[in-house]
């Protein structure tokens, strides 16, 4: 068998070996195997596993129902020749980064209804009540009906009382209607606070681009449900 073809074939044995240790479901310490790295040796190696260590993370941002994960993070991986101890191989340790909520909980029935920057009231230039992230204004018409939030994606924007949900609240949404949405608190209205301030009751508004267009977007219900991802930004 020539040099190359040996090669060739270490190299696929030690694919194989990741490949195995990164999808069996228990912990390996250590394990032995030969490998043949050229025509007249054979080595006997031993293959040590550094278990991934799990690095917690913290944030009264996220509810404390949710664990979220950052990073898969992997095992390292040691080639080490059982007669010389001489390391062959090594593949650094990562940690699994989980991100766990310390905040209030934030599952709620309440109302939701629809709305357009048209609506009496609203801004003449269709702008929201909260600055983004990133301190610009927003409006809906001319920047749309969502917003690109850099740890949730792409969302639509809702108006909330901002006493209870702070501006940059994530939510998700799920009417009963329409496919479950998850959205961003950037507005607010006289109805939502009151109906707060008052009662204590979520009150909603989903942002369309016209009031004609709300009317008929099926957004209204009065037993729609929520649920905090993020308080605030």
């Amino acid at each position: 068998m020539s040099i190359f073809l040996l090669d060739l074939l270490s190299k696929w044995v030690s694919i194989i070996l990741v490949t195995i240790v990164s999808i069996i479901p228990f912990s390996i310490s250590e394990s032995s195997y030969e490998i043949e790295r050229n025509n007249d040796m054979i080595l006997s190696v031993k293959t040590k596993i550094v278990e991934k260590e799990i690095d917690y993370q913290y944030s009264s941002k996220i509810t404390n129902n949710i664990t979220k994960t950052i990073e898969e993070g992997q095992h390292g991986i040691i080639y080490i020749d059982r007669e010389t101890n001489e390391e062959l191989k090594v593949r650094k340790m990562e940690p699994k980064k989980l991100l766990v909520g310390t905040g209030r909980n934030g599952n709620y029935t309440g109302v939701l209804t629809g709305y357009g920057p048209d609506c009496p009231g609203c801004s003449p230039v269709g702008n929201v009540a909260c600055r983004t992230r990133e301190r610009r204004a927003h409006s809906l018409i001319n920047d749309g009906l969502y917003y690109d939030d850099k740890d949730y994606g792409e969302l639509r924007i809702v108006a909330a009382s901002l006493n209870a949900f702070p501006c940059g609240t994530v939510v998700k949404v799920n009417n009963g209607v329409l496919d479950s949405f998850d959205a961003i608190v950037l507005d607010t209205g006289a109805t939502m606070r009151k109906s707060w301030n008052e009662e204590r009751t979520v009150w909603m508004d989903l942002a369309f681009n016209t009031q004609a267009e709300a009317a008929r977007g099926n957004a209204t219900s009065y037993n729609t449900k929520y649920n905090v991802q993020r308080w605030g930004w």
